[in-house]
């Protein structure tokens, strides 16, 4: 498994390698996607699903290719190439990942501030307050 995508690595970057030498950008971008889409079809038997990285490789390349030109060349349609490339620029923001339920923990020092009041000033209101900091507290 590891040497296959090894290879498809190396394949891919002398394919682009390729591209950035040659002066018809265009027309070799396009004949990557056409050996891209054949190894992908070749894989598949049925209905073709792409994968993550067979998304990211098509949207690469897309930007290689004039735009008027994309119905042609592509398997899928240039809004599916627009919304692949819309959710690939959207994932490098997102940081839902690294979010965490639920409310913050009350910092100690905070937490002894608030029970150290309530204890020193009980007629300032509600009691059960200084309860939940000494509860939620460290």
């Amino acid at each position: 498994m590891l040497l296959k995508i090894v290879y498809l690595l190396v394949c891919r970057i002398l394919g682009l390698a390729v591209l950035t030498v040659r002066r018809d950008q265009s027309k070799e971008a396009e004949l990557l996607v056409l050996r891209h889409e054949n190894a992908v079809l070749r894989r598949h038997a049925g209905r073709v699903r792409y994968g993550p990285a067979d998304r990211v490789w098509f949207a690469a390349l897309a930007r290689l290719i004039p735009r008027r030109r994309w119905a042609e060349i592509f398997p899928v349609t240039p809004a599916t190439l627009l919304a692949w490339h819309r959710r690939l620029a959207a994932s490098k923001y997102d940081m839902s990942n690294s979010r965490k339920p639920g409310r913050p923990q009350t910092a100690p020092g905070i937490a002894r501030l608030v029970v150290r009041l309530s204890k020193e000033n009980p007629l300032w209101g509600y009691r059960r307050y200084a309860e939940l900091c000494i509860t939620s507290g460290p």
